[in-house]
């Protein structure tokens, strides 16, 4: 490059946006925003004839008493509104949301935020947001834990046989299935993302067509047995 040769910017370097909303940190891992995402779809997959929640992952939670967003506030890793329209939100800011603050919050655990989510989130989640439920789940030691708020404090739910933990707000029970937590009915169905779905229909649909054939073989079997016999299938 000669001498006061100026370096022409790079055409692809893509810059990060300027409108980020939230305030939350990147997420820990892959295991992280992969449980995130399961759970936002499974439960939209759900409740899709729903118009009354709200459900997001690693959101910031605005709660200031004076209304500021540079105070008091917090992220949960997961979390569902209920009573509210269900539309897109880069934030949720409680005085802009009728007071509502969440149903239910899980929280994701980590090296670095275990401590803070057993202890001070649980604290603010109880005394401040009044959350009627609270879980943390651990996605490396599959660590999975539940609270429900009665006469103001949080108290463990019990699992069933199958170590799931029942969810008033959601209807639904959250369980470990292949090392992710999950959605399951009272009946014990696993709510299913929409990828296992569309297996389903598609299993469904062979299984049709599987049928309709074996009708059909044994339907041409028969008429010719009848033919055999010199009756006319055509005419019965």
């Amino acid at each position: 490059m000669s001498v006061g040769q100026e370096l022409e910017p790079a055409k692809d370097i893509i810059f990060p946006p300027g409108d980020i909303y939230s305030d939350e940190p990147p997420l820990e891992s892959d295991l992280h925003l992969r449980q995130i995402i399961l759970l936002l779809q499974c439960l939209e997959l759900w409740w899709q004839n729903r118009n009354d929640f709200y459900a997001a992952g690693n959101l910031t939670i605005y709660y200031s008493q004076r209304q500021l967003k540079s105070e008091e506030f917090r992220g949960p890793d997961f979390f569902v509104v209920l009573g509210c329209e269900k539309k897109p939100r880069k934030i949720w800011v409680i005085w802009q949301e009728d007071g509502k603050y969440p149903n239910i919050i899980v929280e994701l655990l980590s090296p670095s935020t275990k401590a803070t989510d057993k202890g001070l989130k649980k604290q603010i989640y109880q005394d401040i947001f009044r959350t009627p439920e609270y879980f943390w789940f651990d996605p490396d030691n599959l660590e999975f834990v539940g609270f429900h708020l009665v006469d103001a404090h949080y108290q463990p739910i019990e699992p069933n046989p199958q170590g799931w933990l029942w969810s008033q707000q959601l209807d639904l029970y959250l369980g470990v299935q292949d090392n992710q937590l999950r959605y399951f009915t009272a009946q014990g169905q696993l709510v299913p993302t929409p990828q296992e779905l569309a297996e389903q229909e598609k299993q469904h649909a062979d299984e049709e067509k599987q049928r309709a054939e074996q009708e059909k073989q044994r339907a041409e079997c028969l008429a010719a047995k009848l033919r055999e016999l010199n009756i006319d299938p055509d005419l019965l």
